[in-house]
């Protein structure tokens, strides 16, 4: 999956900008502030609907304007054809469109573009709560598993009606058919999670060995949301019944899953410090990337947001390697290009940014 073309407008400080990436590295710098986040936001958000630095209307959307408008052209190594995908997003309403075809549900256009994003928050995929863990598995689903996304749609409506239910306080046996269909799509949703995980589990320990040896062996312990020692989705709802009356809210369930890595290392589930929190999520983030183009046979672009700051130079340079060789197509921003790049024959095709604009630069060195 490479991308061949990426418009953005009214996105932060672009009034309007454009660049036609390279098939392999492409290295983005440009002095602080200057928008070189940015430029990974708009792919991001075509990607996920939504941005790695918060919500749309906070900031995202350039002062003066009413919406955001990305615009990404890509070829598919696995089908073999170039797609294209628009999205205008003003914060609660947004239009999209796919190869030509409105988009009824935002989902459906962010499943065709598949980008794993790497940047200054991703540690909080290790150190924060369980919605970012939950987020990273399903994206996962969404991209390789047929039916997943309907089925989670199918949870989260069951799951709407049933807090709408127990806000009003009903009458206990109301909430019957409810409690019915999200058991019927909640067992079936924690299948898929956790053969997700058991799937990815391989790929991270391996990253991890690589990347944080000293703790040892990674483990990942999927929490599926209730306590399953002996009982069903539908018997747990049933027995939390009572307090999720008094609580007006369903306190049990796939919405409440999560998962957890050990090391062998870590004695007591030791906190890990913050630069070894990187380093696992960048793990977690790059297996699932391996999981990615193992089941759909292409990886998904790859946006590795202030890598010289985030990474020393050893570490870059194995997370660099590792991507050229699965040939990947990879986004890299900076104020400078990271001091590992000098370690590797690449081809490596580069762009400034400077007073709104993303500049091609003549810089840009083949592989020796």
């Amino acid at each position: 999956m490479r991308v061949i073309r990426l418009r953005l407008a009214d996105v932060r400080r672009f009034a309007e900008a454009e660049l036609r990436p390279g098939p392999g590295l492409n290295l983005i710098t440009g002095d602080n502030g200057a928008g070189k986040t940015s430029v990974l936001e708009a792919l991001h958000l075509l990607a996920y609907g939504r941005s790695f630095r918060g919500r749309v209307r906070d900031g995202l959307i350039r002062t003066g304007a009413e919406a955001v408008e990305v615009f990404a052209e890509w070829h598919e190594d696995a089908g073999g054809r170039t797609r294209r995908a628009g999205l205008r997003h003003a914060g609660q309403r947004w239009n999209g469109r796919l190869d030509g075809e409105t988009v009824a549900q935002l989902g459906d256009l962010c499943a065709a573009l598949a980008v794993v994003t790497f940047e200054p928050g991703s540690h909080a995929l290790i150190t924060g709560g369980g919605e970012p863990r939950r987020r990273l598995v399903d994206w996962g689903l969404f991209h390789v598993e047929p039916g997943f996304l309907s089925l989670w749609r199918r949870y989260a409506r069951a799951l709407k009606q049933r807090n709408a239910l127990l806000k009003a306080r009903v009458r206990a046996g109301q909430l019957d058919v409810w409690d019915h269909e999200l058991a019927e799509a909640g067992e079936p949703l924690t299948r898929h999670r956790q053969a997700y995980l058991e799937t990815l589990e391989p790929r991270l320990r391996a990253m991890a060995a690589d990347l944080v040896p000293a703790l040892g062996a990674a483990a990942l312990q999927f929490q599926p949301g209730w306590s399953r020692d002996g009982l069903s989705l539908a018997d747990a709802l049933l027995v939390a019944r009572d307090r999720d009356l008094v609580n007006g809210f369903t306190s049990v369930g796939p919405h409440r899953a999560d998962w957890r890595i050990d090391y062998a290392a870590l004695p007591g589930r030791e906190a890990l410090s913050r630069g070894q929190a990187k380093l696992t999520a960048l793990s977690v983030l790059l297996a699932q990337a391996e999981c990615h183009a193992g089941a759909r046979g292409e990886w998904p672009v790859v946006a590795l947001d202030d890598l010289a700051s985030e990474l020393d130079r050893g570490h870059q340079r194995r997370v660099l390697e590792r991507l050229l060789a699965s040939g990947a197509q990879v986004f890299i921003t900076g104020t400078e290009p990271p001091p590992a790049l000098a370690d590797l024959a690449a081809d490596i095709a580069m762009f400034h940014v400077e007073r709104g604009e993303v500049v091609a630069d003549p810089a840009s060195r083949p592989a020796p």
